[in-house]
């Protein structure tokens, strides 16, 4: 169960943040998680939304140049070893991760952790075939509204 990731480049000065955000608010879309990484002088700011092909419309229409991957999310307990037990399964498949981000919502004693796989596809394979909890977007959506 993939799911669609929207990414774009803001440059690192104030309120280029909100902007975004901002449109997006307008628009009545919900951030679901996002992750915001530095490269020098931009950031990368990667979101996970509700409606994401609606999301990239308005965001282009804001201005953005956006780009859609492709990325997987799985629920871990949120314990000591929950992420250990995760990556041990992506281990012993031999799975590439290319960059991931995580966060807690408070159902059950869960986290999700969100994955750039280079090959998504096997990497769900691997975590199906050991019971993970692959999330598909309602789901996603769901759990983080509590």
């Amino acid at each position: 169960m993939k799911l669609k990731q929207l990414s774009l480049f803001l440059e690192n000065k104030p309120a280029h943040l909100k902007a975004p955000c901002r449109a997006l608010a307008d628009a009545g879309i919900t951030i679901l998680t996002l992750s915001l990484a530095d490269a020098d002088q931009f950031g990368i700011l990667r979101l996970i939304v509700e409606r994401p092909a609606e999301a990239q419309a308005v965001l282009e229409k804001a201005g953005h140049v956006v780009t859609v991957n492709e990325v997987v999310a799985v629920e871990v307990a949120d314990r000591p070893g929950g992420l250990a037990d995760l990556l041990e399964v992506l281990d012993e498949a031999g799975i590439n991760i290319d960059y991931m981000y995580a966060f807690t919502y408070g159902c059950d004693g869960k986290a999700a952790l969100v994955f750039r796989f280079e090959d998504p596809d096997a990497a769900i394979a691997a975590l199906e075939a050991r019971s993970m909890g692959v999330l598909d977007d309602a789901t996603l959506a769901g759990r983080s509204q509590g």
